[in-house]
């Protein structure tokens, strides 16, 4: 992603005194739009961007889109719907008979036009939810539920009349009345959607508990989550690698100095672009703390922006575009955190801020460039074969670049931030007290050395050896094994026993009433 490239190309970045400002300003847009390219045409294998996300969701499968072959497949082989499997249900039987016994006490109420049906009228048992919509329902089969008990729920069966469940069938409420409506009365339509609404909620609360808690999902969120942070740090970690070897190699063209009318040894153009090569691949290396770094936010921001999308995704399907701009949105989101919160390159407080105004500057850009991509995807370029997803991508990135180059070189040059980062610096925060307070410790340390007229280094190495022999004598459990450790560390410090030299053991020493202690 261009944004962590911005960041190392504009700090602490100034065009030089006798430099045309619009040359030093195309540098940068050169540095981050072949970044860009180099990440967005060379790497975007790595991560790709699918409909609807990297995982299963309720919504999305009802709308045919599939990320797991074995939620395809469960569904292919649902089986044939079969009245009989759904109407012979005990549950379905036993309300069947009650709804019998109310009409013949002549206490039955058709559910749907609230008239009272006579003890000597007919009665049906509807399905508010048809039992064939249930069964063929995409959602029910991700979650794993039994359709027959679905439908058979209390809320799901309503007592009406015959022509209304005979003539509403196999269709949903609101498309029955669409067709009927004219049979019946605001009221009526007005309670036939309301039972329709409680039994659908009912419905899908049931499925969204049984699917978004299952282990089944769990599974699938993690892998997917994991998978798209590894390649998003990768993708990171190579684009920085490639990006080093590319101007490595414009350097060593630069240094070639061939003129027009000369004639050019192919031998050392070859020998430049190894040259460049090795020199990038070098740099890279030597940057080592850059790469994890890189590495580490492309995985962080991968991660956050698939759960991301899997949470968008089980209220909507998110096209391929609005996942990438999640995808990318977030690593400035991660790194803008980072400066904020962690600090690591120690900025005063101003200049933190500017660096987070950067990072900020930088995901609006990327937005942006993913807007005018999502745009020209609906234009007749995007369906041109080849050439359609390249134009998009391209088009995209450039417009990100641009618009990320020069938010940065205004948030560096303007002289209204510079004045309010200058007066944020003044601002003394705790990180700056810890500062001070380590660099006076580093000043007495030195001090008390040239008073005492030591090596620093020795006596901290002597502090450290101290240091562990005190540990060890602390960790000792018994007599016999603290005697082993002062003798193996007497020895090791070359400080002779006064007893050694005329007794075979301290106990023998210690045994005769004559004997003298002798220290040298």
């Amino acid at each position: 992603m261009m944004e962590n490239a911005i960041m190392n190309s504009s700090k602490n970045y100034f065009p030089e005194e006798k430099e045309n400002v619009l040359l030093s300003i195309f540098k940068q847009y050169e540095y981050v739009v072949i970044q860009s390219i180099v990440t967005s045409f060379g790497l975007d294998f790595l991560v790709k961007d699918n409909l609807g996300g990297d995982v299963d969701t309720i919504h999305n499968v009802r709308e045919g889109i599939y990320h797991n072959s074995n939620n395809k497949y469960d569904y292919d082989n649902r089986g044939e719907y079969n009245s009989y499997d759904y109407h012979s249900d005990y549950r379905y039987r036993e309300t069947n008979k009650s709804v019998s016994e109310n009409r013949k006490n002549g206490s039955l109420v058709d559910s749907y036009t609230g008239e009272e049906i006579s003890r000597n009228g007919k009665s049906d048992l509807d399905h508010v939810i048809s039992a064939k919509e249930i069964h063929e329902d995409a959602g029910r089969v991700l979650a794993g539920l039994d359709g027959v008990d679905l439908a058979n729920s209390p809320e799901n069966l309503q007592a009406t009349n015959p022509h209304t469940n005979r003539t509403k069938k196999a269709d949903s409420m609101n498309n029955f009345l669409d067709k009927y409506g004219d049979e019946y009365t605001e009221t009526q339509k007005k309670n036939m959607r309301e039972k329709d609404r409680i039994a659908r909620e009912s419905y899908e609360v049931k499925i969204a508990k049984a699917y978004y808690t299952s282990p089944k999902f769990a599974k699938d969120v993690t892998l997917a989550a994991g998978k798209i942070g590894v390649k998003m740090g990768l993708r990171q970690l190579l684009g920085f690698v490639f990006s080093e070897i590319w101007f490595s190699i414009k350097e060593e063209f630069v240094l070639l100095n061939v003129k027009p009318g000369l004639d050019m040894d192919m031998g050392d153009f070859f020998k430049s672009i190894g040259n460049g090569f090795e020199k990038g691949l070098e740099n890279a290396r030597t940057k080592y703390k850059d790469l994890f770094s890189k590495f580490a936010d492309g995985t962080t921001a991968g991660i956050l922006s698939s759960l991301t999308t899997t949470l968008c995704n089980i209220f909507l399907t998110t096209s391929k575009n609005i996942v990438k701009i999640l995808r990318q949105s977030y690593a400035s989101v991660v790194e803008a955190t980072k400066i904020l919160l962690i600090n690591p390159d120690n900025y005063p407080f101003g200049e933190r801020m500017r660096a987070a105004m950067k990072v900020i500057s930088t995901g609006a850009s990327v937005v942006l460039g993913g807007m005018v991509s999502e745009a020209i995807s609906k234009t007749p370029i995007a369906v041109i074969p080849g050439i359609g997803d390249i134009v998009q991508t391209f088009c995209g990135t450039l417009c990100t670049g641009i618009v990320s180059c020069t938010l940065l070189f205004f948030i560096d040059q303007s002289k209204i931030i510079n004045k309010a980062v200058n007066l944020l610096n003044k601002i003394d925060t705790i990180e700056d007290d810890i500062q001070y307070y380590k660099q006076k410790a580093w000043f007495f340390e030195q001090y008390a050395a040239e008073l005492m007229e030591i090596d620093l280094d020795t006596f901290k190495k002597e502090i450290s050896a101290y240091s562990l022999i005190s540990k060890s004598i602390n960790a000792s459990t018994s007599d016999i094994e603290l005697n082993t450790i002062l003798k193996i560390n007497m020895r090791a410090l070359n400080i002779s026993m006064s007893w050694e030299k005329s007794y075979d053991s301290f106990d023998s020493f210690m045994s005769d009433n004559n004997s003298k202690m002798i220290f040298e």
